[in-house]
């Protein structure tokens, strides 16, 4: 087995994926809730969508990060952060300027409260993460 397949299952292995990844499991749970009671559905699903698809991409870089030197995790970090950002700054606009305006709206609220508990989360880990060995 190569050091690249190996990697990706040793992720699975972590007891706190579940906390790591709670901004992406509330986006999944609150998705039925917004269709049953009648938000904007497009709306909901862009700002999921495009979270989610930040969210892998963010892992992936990360992953590829640490497997490199100092100068080039730095970079990879750094092009992590602006590149999502825009990814999901330019998602929200485009479907608050073709479809409604609620669904913008909506997307905007959704990636904002996922960031919300993707940074309470990260700020919670960061000691554990720091300090792996500790009782």
């Amino acid at each position: 087995m190569s050091e690249l397949t190996r990697k990706p299952l040793q992720g699975l292995a972590d007891p706190l994926a579940p906390v790591r990844y709670l901004d992406v499991v509330l986006l999944v749970l609150a998705a039925p809730i917004v269709i049953l009671m009648g938000g904007p559905v497009l709306g909901y699903a862009v700002g999921a969508g495009v979270w989610i698809v930040q969210r892998v991409g963010e892992a992936w870089l990360d992953a590829a990060g640490q497997r490199a030197d100092a100068r080039r995790a730095v970079g990879l970090k750094f092009a992590s952060m602006i590149g999502r950002t825009w990814l999901v700054a330019i998602a929200i606009l485009a479907v608050g300027l073709t479809a409604e305006r609620e669904d913008g709206f909506t997307a905007a609220v959704v990636c904002l409260a996922a960031y919300t508990v993707h940074l309470a989360t990260a700020l919670i880990l960061r000691p554990l993460e720091r300090n792996p060995h500790t009782p």
